[in-house]
C-alpha cells in the first residue's frame, strides 16, 4: 500500500499550504465583469468557478472567506459577464485581484477596456476572445455537513449570451487548445496554460 499523507481539514492539515485547491486543479479562471446600481463597474477572477448545466447552460462562481463586489452586484443587479482569461491577459487578470475599494473600476487599474454586452448591463472584456452574459438563477449560503454557515457564497447564473471571436471556431469546433486558455492550479501562485501539446482524445463506451 502506498504511503500517505492523511488530515481531517476540520482539525487543520499541518502543511505549509492548504493542498486542497491544488488538488482540485487545474480550475478554469472565472473573471467576473458586473456593474453595480451605483453604475461603478467591477472585474474579478474566481478560481472557485465552473460549469453546471447543459439546458439551460448554467455556470457557477464561488466567492470565499468574506462576501466580495461581485457577490454584492450579482445580489442587487441579478446579472455579470465572464471573460475567458488567455495567456496574454494572464498579467492584467492578475491585477484584478487587487483589494480595490467597492467602486474603484478594475477594468481601468488593470488597462482593460469594457465593452457593451447585448442583453445585459455589465460589460465585457473587450479584450478577451469569449464572454458569456449571464443573468443570475440562485445566491447559495453554503454550508457544512452539520448546518453550520460556511464562509463560502455559490452565485449560479444562466448563460443568456455567448460571443465567440471568429478565429476560435475551426469548421464550426471550438479549439480549446488554440484558445490560450490558462487555469489556477492551486498553491499560493501556481497557474497553467494548456495548448495543442496537452491534447489527447478517447471516445466514450456506448455499452
Amino acid at each position: 500500500m502506498t504511503d500517505s499523507y492523511f488530515y481531517e481539514p476540520a482539525k487543520g492539515h499541518g502543511l505549509p499550504h492548504d493542498p486542497f485547491n491544488a488538488i482540485i486543479g487545474p480550475r478554469p479562471i472565472g473573471w467576473i465583469s458586473s456593474k453595480g446600481t451605483d453604475g461603478s463597474l467591477n472585474l474579478a477572477p474566481y478560481s472557485f468557478f465552473n460549469a453546471f448545466c447543459y439546458s439551460p447552460p448554467i455556470i457557477g462562481f464561488s466567492t470565499t472567506h468574506a462576501p466580495k463586489d461581485s457577490l454584492r452586484n450579482a445580489r442587487e443587479t441579478r446579472e455579470f459577464a465572464w471573460n475567458l482569461v488567455t495567456r496574454d491577459l494572464a498579467e492584467a487578470m492578475n491585477l484584478t485581484c487587487a483589494p480595490l475599494p467597492y467602486g474603484q473600476d478594475e477594468f481601468a487599474h488593470a488597462g482593460l477596456t469594457p465593452v457593451a454586452s447585448r442583453i445585459i448591463a455589465a460589460p465585457r472584456v473587450a479584450e478577451s476572445p469569449v464572454s458569456f452574459e449571464c443573468k443570475v438563477c440562485d445566491v447559495i449560503d453554503l454550508k457544512g455537513h452539520d448546518g453550520r454557515p460556511a464562509l463560502g457564497w455559490l452565485v449560479l447564473a444562466e448563460v443568456v449570451a455567448v460571443h465567440i471571436a471568429s478565429h476560435l471556431l475551426k469548421d464550426g469546433i471550438y479549439d480549446t487548445f488554440n484558445s490560450g486558455v490558462v487555469m489556477r492550479a492551486g498553491g499560493p501562485t501556481a497557474y497553467a496554460a494548456i495548448g495543442p501539446d496537452n491534447r489527447f482524445d478517447m471516445v466514450r463506451p456506448t455499452k
